[in-house]
């Protein structure tokens, strides 16, 4: 299991993931009249420009933040909107700028990871080959000097970065940085300027209205009744345009958000907080009011709950979920299942793909009758980085292609409704462990059992506290050794099971009484026939005479 002499990394325990703290709805604002669209227009053209310099005074505060300088911001923004509008551009600032911070220091991150690797490979000779532990050398002169100017690019890129950090300055862009750099690459992106204009003038909108607890309806910025029936509250200097009471206008177009519909309803009849965000989707045409809510943090079913009608053990890949149902003893039911998907194409279809290879994974373990499912708590942040591994470029994009945390988010999300669990256990040695000890066992001439499959396996055993190692051989028809020790299995709480069994000295069957270990490596004292004692006359009787 083990390579003689190589240390194995600490194995952290399983846990059972927690659920989803909030749900995000989505329905079509259907029957819109031009009045309806030109007053969502000037409203989110009106906020947003607020938002834009609210933006740019929480930039300049940086650091220096405080109550009272949100409270000034919000003050000065009520003027033009109302209250509720300005506590909802103020905490999107917040988010905004926090978001951005957070990606600055990734980012460094990131660039301290790439320097190092790049100063450690320049170090090392031309040619010298890469071990499991760390990559070598570069390939050839050429190579070493390209990779030297890429450290110095790399160098003073982190400067820049390091300045803006320590100086707290962010670089936010509201719209997006792609969309404004593709205006400058029109045609590739098949666009026109009035195309892009009309983009970037959208995603720059702000109506959103976060929801509040014991208000009608749950908001009372964007009010949505339970019969699907839109209002929003008008800014100040657009409360002329308002057809209901209170400065409110009412849209013609109804919604029933046909998903978690119910849920909603629910929550907006006991006048429980919801947030609503209307938004235009310009390349279709079409407008969308997303509804959202948190959940309160619940308790999550126990492990050991989760591990009493055995479990599915899910080895992610680029392409496929590789699936395989266990006993609660650790042992394979039946035969693997394969979900593929396809990781290509826009966001939506990718989308799509890991919804329904999910969809089909929760299915198949409902009929199973298990009540979790098991999954590596992966993470490749550091192994996608394009220093470390050089001109392997297939296996960057294949890494970079299996998705982490957000299959991991929206598998957890999705098991959560279907009434199942999901265990998170540690990727170390899965994959090796696996095949070496169940790819094997497990073909048959009907089947062809994958790496992926016996992976499946091993997180399932580690899933369900069994150690990876298959179970122990029957015993012997006798005490003869000529087949070899026999393999323990390791109870689920000894340590270091998942290591190489150690041998153990003295006799290597049961038959020897304590104290007789020393005997074990002599074949001289055991009498047994055919033994080389046999050749010690000795003992034996002497030969009786001829005459006798």
């Amino acid at each position: 299991m083990a390579e003689p002499g190589k240390q194995l990394r600490a194995i952290a325990s399983p846990f059972v993931a927690l659920g989803p703290s909030g749900v995000s709805i989505r329905d079509r604002l259907k029957g819109l009249t031009g009045e309806d669209e030109t007053l969502l227009r000037l409203v989110g053209a009106h906020l947003g420009a607020l938002a834009g310099r609210d933006l740019k005074a929480r930039c300049a505060d940086a650091l220096q933040h405080s109550n009272e300088s949100w409270a000034d911001r919000k003050r000065d923004l009520t003027a033009f909107s109302s209250s509720r509008w300005a506590g909802s551009l103020t905490k999107a600032t917040h988010d905004q700028w926090s978001l951005s911070r957070r990606a600055q220091a990734t980012h460094l991150a990131g660039l301290d990871a790439g320097i190092r690797m790049l100063r450690h490979r320049l170090s090392l000779p031309i040619g010298e080959q890469n071990t499991k532990r760390a990559p070598g050398g570069y390939r050839s002169q050429r190579e070493w000097f390209a990779k030297s100017r890429r450290l110095a690019c790399l160098e003073e890129r982190r400067e820049q970065v390091a300045a803006d950090r320590n100086a707290s300055r962010v670089r936010v862009v509201r719209g997006g940085r792609k969309l404004a750099n593709t205006r400058h690459h029109l045609e590739a992106a098949g666009l026109t300027e009035a195309e892009w204009r009309e983009r970037w003038e959208v995603a720059r909108w702000f109506l959103s209205a976060d929801g509040e607890s014991g208000k009608r309806f749950g908001n009372e910025t964007i009010r949505v009744t339970p019969d699907g029936e839109v209002s929003i509250k008008l800014p100040a200097p657009l409360a002329g345009y308002a057809n209901s009471r209170n400065g409110r206008y009412t849209l013609t177009a109804r919604v029933a958000f046909p998903h978690r519909g119910t849920e909603w309803r629910d929550r907006v009849s006991a006048d429980r907080a919801v947030a609503y965000r209307i938004h235009y989707d310009s390349s279709r045409g079409r407008w969308y009011l997303d509804a959202a809510w948190s959940r309160p943090a619940v308790q999550t079913v126990p492990l050991a709950a989760a591990r009493a009608n055995g479990i599915v053990g899910v080895d992610t890949n680029a392409d496929h979920f590789a699936a395989w149902r266990l006993d609660s003893h650790g042992n394979p039911v039946g035969d693997p299942h394969r979900f593929p998907y396809e990781l290509t194409g826009t966001t939506q279809h990718r989308d799509a793909q890991i919804r329904h290879a999910i969809t089909q994974l929760l299915h198949w373990a409902q009929r199973c009758g298990v009540q979790a499912i098991a999954i590596e708590d992966l993470d490749f942040t550091e192994e996608k980085t394009r220093e470390k591994h050089g001109r392997r470029k297939k296996f960057r994009q294949l890494i970079s292609g299996i998705p982490t945390g957000k299959l991991r988010a929206r598998l957890v999300s999705m098991a959560a409704e279907q009434g199942l669990a999901v265990v998170a256990v540690d990727p170390a040695y899965t994959s090796v462990w696996g095949a070496q000890h169940w790819q094997k066992p497990m073909a048959a001439p009907q089947r062809t059992t994958t790496r992926h499959d016996a992976a499946s396996i091993a997180i399932g055993r580690r899933a369900l506290g069994h150690p990876i190692r298959r179970r122990t051989a029957p015993p012997h028809d006798d005490q003869s050794d000529r087949r070899g020790h026999r393999t323990v299995q390791a109870g689920p709480g000894t340590r270091g099971r998942e290591e190489t069994r150690h041998r153990v000295p003295g006799p290597r069957t049961r038959c020897a009484q304590p104290g007789h270990g020393e005997k074990a490596g002599n074949q001289h004292a055991q009498h047994r026939s055919g033994r080389a004692a046999e050749r010690d006359k000795s003992w034996q009787q002497d030969t009786l005479p001829l005459g006798f």
